[in-house]
C-alpha cells in the first residue's frame, strides 16, 4: 500500500464501512485509548484508564511487515495481504479471540520479504475488525491502530515473524501552546481538503471536529500524503507537542506546493484564454480593415522593411536583391512556409552595417601612448600600427593632391591590413588586439578558429538548407554594428583539415586584400566589403598554416620576455591586476625584485607571462589568507618568503645543467618549441659491443639522420681528434635525448649530439656553462639553423653563459635585446672544430668534474 493516505484506498475502506454499517459502529464505539503519560501526574509512567485495562495486551505478538505504509494509534486502515506467510499469519489470528497483531514498517519497501533487521523498532499494536477474501486470492482486511509499541526481541521467524513487544508510552502537554498547534494542524488540513476536491466533505468534517491533540495528529497523518521516513519519524516522536511540530511542518509544506500548482494551472489556463482571445481580437481586427480599405499586418511589415532597405545604404546588387525578395514576400501568405524564410533574410539584409563606419584616431602620439600602456616592449608590433596610422593621416592630409581616378585598373588602393601574430603563448598576443583597437577608436571583435572543421563556420550555409544562417564574419559584423572593427582571428594554426571541409580556404577570399571587397557569405548571396576591416591573426605555430594563407598575410613574430622585461610587466600589469581581483591595498603586499627573479627562475620557466601572474595570485590569495586569519597589516614578499609560500621550487636552471652535464658524454643543447625555446640535454653512454648505435628519447627522422651524421663524423675523424680509433670497434653506442615523452625533431642538435659522442670517447666533460646549436655536415661544417632569439633567450633564462652559434647566425644577433648580450658570451663556429674546442673541458680537468657528478641539485 503506498504512502499517500487519501486516494483510492481510503476511499475504498469508507465505501465499505458504509456498506456495513454495523462494522462502522463498532469502529466508532470501540472505547480504544493509547498508552500515554500526562504531564503532572505522580506516577512516572501514568495510571491506566478503564477502557485501556479492559483491553490487555500479550507480551508476544505476531509481526506483520508494512511496506510503504506507517499505521498509527486511533485510525482504521484497510490492508491488502498478498504474500503467503503473512495470509497464514491473517488467518492464525482471526482464529483467536484477541486479533492482535504487531504492525511494523520495513525500512526498505522494495523489500518483499523483510527479515527482522530490516524493520523499524517502533510499531503499532492493531486489530483485526474485518476480513474478506477476494476472488484473485488476496486478503483486504480493517485494521484499528490501537497503541504503540516497540519490538524489543524476535522468537520466531517462520512461518510468520513472532515477536516480544513492550509499551511505548507518549506523553500528551497541556496547556494553551498544544491547543493553538492542534486547531493549527486541523486548519491546514481543512485548507488542504478545499485544493483537493477528491477529499470527502465528511471526511473533513469529522478531522474539524475532534479535541485531542494526539488523536488529532494521529487521525490527520493517516490521510495526509508524506514520505515513509517522515511517517515514521512522526510515528517515534514521544512528546505529543513535538508530532504536532513535525505535523505542521509538513502540513505548511504541502499548503505550499498545492498553491504553487494552483498557480502554474491558472497562468496556463490564462495564457490559453488569452491567445484565444487575441487570435479572435485579429481576425476582427483583419476584417475591419478590409471593411475600411486599410492595410493589414503584413503590409504594415512589407512597408517597415522597404523604408529600411532605403535607408541600409546598400550597394546596387545587394539593394536589387533585396527588393526582388521583398516582393516575393508580399505574394506570400504569412501562414506559408516559405514566408518565415525570406522574412528572416530580408532582416540580416538591412541590419548588416553596410554603411556605418567608425572613424579612425589617428593621433599617433595618443595611439604610442596607448600600445605602451597596454603592453610592455613587443616594439615591432607597436612600430607596425604606427606606421599604418602614419600613412591614413597623411592619405587624409594629402587628399585633395592624390588624383580621383585609379591609374592602374585592376590593381585598387588597399586600405585594410591583414596582420599575423606568431609566438608562443602567454606573450600578449590577443590581448594585443584589443589595444590596437583601442589605440585606432575602432570597436574590436574576436573569434576563436581553434578546432573548427567546416568551411560553412567562415562562408555560412545556403538558404537551401533548414536553419541555415550567415557565417561567423557577417554575424560578428551585425553584432558590433560597423564595418571597419579590429577582427581578431584567434588561433588560426589550429584548423582542422578533414573530410568536412577545409576553413583555410574559406579564409582565403576573406584574408586577400584584392578579394575581399566582394566578400560573398553563402547566405547572403551578396558581397559584402571587407577591405576596411583590419584582421588579425594570431598562431603559435607557423608551420601549421597553408602556404597559400600564410603568403596573405604580414607575419610578425613575437618572442618571449627577457628576465628583466618580466619584472617590468609583472610591477607595471600583472601585480597590480592580482592586488585589485584579490581586494589587496597596494600598500599591504609589495615585492621587491630579487622575489621576482626567484618566482621567474624557480617557478616558471615560459617565454610569457601567464604562469607568472598565476604565481603572484598564489602569493597574493596567501597573503589575504594571513590577513584574515592572523591579522597582518602588511608583507614584504622576500625570496625567502616565496619559498615559504609556494613550497619548494620547481626548476634549478644553472644547478641543473651543472648536475646533468657533469660526467663526459652530457651535452646542452638549445631547441626551438612552439612555447618558445629550452634547453635540451644529449646524453651518450657505451656498453660492449660491436659498432652498435641506437637513439631514443621520441625523435623523429630528420634528428635521427643528424645523430647518424654526427657519429659518421666522428668516426671518420677520430685521429685528427685524438680519440681512440678502436674504440668504436668494440663498442656499441646508446645515445638518449631526455624528455621521452615529448616529440622532438629538426637538424640543429647537430652540433650538440657529436659534442657528446665526443666526450663520451675522450672522456672530457662539456663545460656546464655553455649551450649550443647547429646542423653539421659529414665534413664537420656547422650549418645556419633558425629560432635563433628563441633559444638564446632559453639559455639566459637557464643560466648559461656561454652560447655557440654558427658563424651564418651572427646576423641573428640584431634581434637578441641588449641586456641579454651583454650577459652572454657568443662563440660563432664554422666546423666542429671549433665547437669542441669551446665546448670541452681540458683533460686535466675531467676527474675533477667526475667527484661531484653524482650529487643532485635538489637533495641536500
Amino acid at each position: 500500500m503506498p504512502a499517500s493516505r487519501w486516494n483510492s484506498s481510503i476511499l475504498e475502506m469508507l465505501n465499505w464501512l458504509q456498506e456495513e454499517q454495523a462494522g462502522l459502529d463498532e469502529l466508532i464505539s470501540l472505547p480504544i485509548v493509547p498508552h500515554v503519560v500526562h504531564q503532572g501526574d505522580q506516577s512516572e509512567q501514568g495510571s491506566a484508564s478503564p477502557a485501556e485495562s479492559a483491553t490487555q495486551i500479550p507480551k508476544i505478538l505476531p509481526v506483520l511487515p508494512l511496506r510503504g505504509l506507517v499505521v498509527f494509534p486511533l485510525t482504521a486502515v484497510p490492508l491488502t495481504i498478498g504474500q503467503s506467510r503473512s495470509i497464514r499469519l491473517v488467518d492464525d489470528v482471526m482464529a483467536g479471540d484477541e486479533r492482535l497483531i504487531a504492525l511494523v514498517t520495513s525500512r526498505n519497501p522494495e523489500v518483499e520479504t523483510p527479515t527482522p533487521q530490516e524493520l523499524f523498532t517502533i510499531g503499532t499494536v492493531a486489530m483485526v475488525h474485518r476480513m474478506f477474501r477476494a476472488p484473485d486470492g488476496t486478503i483486504r482486511l480493517v485494521v484499528q491502530g490501537l497503541l504503540r509499541c516497540r519490538l524489543v526481541n524476535f522468537i520466531q521467524e517462520e512461518p510468520y515473524l513472532k515477536a516480544e513487544i513492550a509499551d511505548a508510552p507518549e506523553t500528551v502537554e497541556n496547556g494553551l501552546e498544544l491547543e493553538a498547534m492542534a486547531r493549527n494542524a486541523r486548519d491546514q488540513f481543512e485548507h488542504i481538503a478545499d485544493m483537493i476536491p477528491s477529499i470527502p466533505r465528511e471526511l473533513v468534517a469529522s478531522v474539524v471536529s475532534i479535541e485531542e491533540a494526539l488523536q488529532t495528529v494521529y487521525t490527520i497523518a493517516n490521510f495526509q500524503r508524506m514520505d515513509l521516513e517522515e511517517a515514521q519519524a512522526l510515528l517515534e516522536e514521544d512528546s505529543t507537542s513535538a508530532k504536532l511540530l513535525r505535523l505542521v511542518g509538513i502540513l505548511t509544506r504541502e499548503v505550499e506546493v498545492l498553491e504553487m500548482g494552483q498557480k502554474i494551472q491558472n497562468e496556463a489556463r490564462s495564457e490559453i484564454d488569452k491567445v484565444q482571445r487575441e487570435y479572435y481580437l485579429r481576425e476582427q481586427l483583419k476584417a475591419i480593415q478590409r471593411e475600411l480599405g486599410e492595410g493589414d499586418e503584413q503590409a504594415a511589415e512589407i512597408e517597415e522593411f522597404r523604408q529600411k532597405i532605403e535607408g541600409a545604404g546598400m550597394p546596387e546588387e545587394a539593394e536589387k536583391q533585396a527588393r526582388r525578395e521583398l516582393d516575393r514576400l508580399r505574394r506570400l501568405p504569412t501562414a506559408a512556409a516559405e514566408y518565415g524564410v525570406i522574412r528572416t533574410y530580408l532582416d540580416w539584409l538591412v541590419t548588416l552595417p553596410w554603411s556605418q563606419i567608425t572613424q579612425d584616431n589617428l593621433d599617433i602620439a595618443n595611439a604610442r601612448q596607448v600600445l605602451d600602456q597596454d603592453h610592455f616592449g613587443l616594439k615591432d608590433v607597436k612600430e607596425r600600427i604606427l606606421e599604418y596610422l602614419a600613412v591614413r593621416q597623411l592619405r587624409r592630409e594629402r587628399k585633395d593632391e592624390l588624383p580621383e581616378d585609379q591609374p592602374d585598373a585592376i590593381r585598387r588602393v588597399r586600405e585594410g591590413v591583414i596582420l599575423c601574430f606568431i609566438g608562443p603563448p602567454g606573450v600578449g598576443k590577443t590581448s594585443l588586439g584589443r589595444s590596437i583597437a583601442r589605440a585606432l577608436g575602432r570597436k574590436f571583435v574576436r573569434i576563436s578558429l581553434g578546432g573548427m572543421r567546416d568551411e560553412a563556420e567562415i562562408r555560412g550555409h545556403r538558404r537551401t538548407y533548414i536553419g541555415a544562417m550567415p557565417g561567423r564574419i557577417i554575424q560578428s559584423l551585425r553584432r558590433i554594428e560597423t564595418r571597419n572593427p579590429v577582427f581578431m582571428l584567434d588561433e588560426v594554426d589550429k584548423l582542422v583539415f578533414d573530410f568536412h571541409g577545409d576553413p583555410a580556404s574559406a579564409l582565403l577570399e576573406v584574408l586577400d586584400p584584392e578579394q575581399n571587397v566582394e566578400f560573398r557569405d553563402h547566405y547572403m548571396e551578396v558581397p559584402f566589403d571587407l577591405s576596411q576591416v583590419m584582421f588579425i591573426t594570431t598562431a603559435n605555430l607557423l608551420e601549421p598554416i597553408p602556404e597559400p594563407l600564410r603568403d596573405r598575410m604580414e607575419i610578425i613574430t613575437l618572442s618571449g620576455y627577457t628576465e628583466n622585461e618580466k619584472i617590468a610587466i609583472a610591477r607595471g600589469y600583472l601585480i597590480p591586476r592580482q592586488l585589485r581581483e584579490n581586494g589587496l591595498r597596494p600598500t599591504e603586499v609589495t615585492f621587491s625584485d630579487a622575489a621576482l627573479e626567484k618566482l621567474i627562475r624557480s617557478y616558471t620557466r615560459e617565454a610569457g607571462v601567464r604562469n607568472l601572474e598565476r604565481e603572484i595570485g598564489s602569493v597574493c590569495r596567501k597573503v589575504v589568507t594571513m590577513i584574515a586569519e592572523a591579522g597582518v597589516d602588511s608583507l614584504e614578499v622576500t625570496p625567502e618568503k616565496i619559498q615559504e609560500l609556494l613550497g619548494r621550487p620547481h626548476y634549478f636552471s644553472d644547478e641543473e645543467i651543472a648536475w646533468r652535464t657533469s660526467i663526459p658524454g652530457v651535452a646542452t643543447g638549445l631547441a626551438w618549441t612552439p612555447f618558445g625555446g629550452d634547453v635540451l640535454f644529449i646524453e651518450a653512454t657505451r656498453m660492449p659491443g660491436n659498432k652498435g648505435f641506437q637513439i631514443t628519447g621520441s625523435i623523429g627522422n630528420v634528428m635521427q639522420e643528424s645523430a647518424h651524421a654526427a657519429l659518421s663524423f666522428v668516426r671518420s675523424k677520430a685521429s685528427n681528434l685524438g680519440l681512440d680509433g678502436g674504440f668504436f670497434d668494440q663498442s656499441d653506442i646508446h645515445l638518449h635525448i631526455p624528455a621521452g615523452a615529448t616529440p622532438k625533431d629538426g637538424p640543429s642538435a647537430g652540433v650538440a649530439i657529436a659534442t657528446a659522442l665526443v666526450s663520451l670517447v675522450s672522456g672530457r666533460p662539456v663545460r656546464r656553462e655553455v649551450g649550443m646549436t647547429g646542423e653539421i655536415t659529414l665534413r664537420g661544417q656547422v650549418l645556419p639553423v633558425g629560432g635563433i632569439k628563441e633559444k638564446v633567450l632559453a639559455a639566459h633564462r637557464s643560466g648559461l653563459k656561454s652560447v655557440i652559434l654558427p658563424s651564418y647566425n651572427e646576423a641573428d644577433l640584431e634581434d637578441i635585446p641588449d641586456e641579454v648580450r651583454k650577459e652572454i658570451q657568443f662563440v660563432f663556429a664554422e666546423t666542429v672544430d671549433d665547437v669542441l674546442k669551446a665546448a670541452l673541458e681540458p683533460a686535466g680537468q675531467a676527474a675533477a668534474q667526475d667527484q661531484n657528478s653524482n650529487h643532485h641539485p635538489g637533495s641536500p
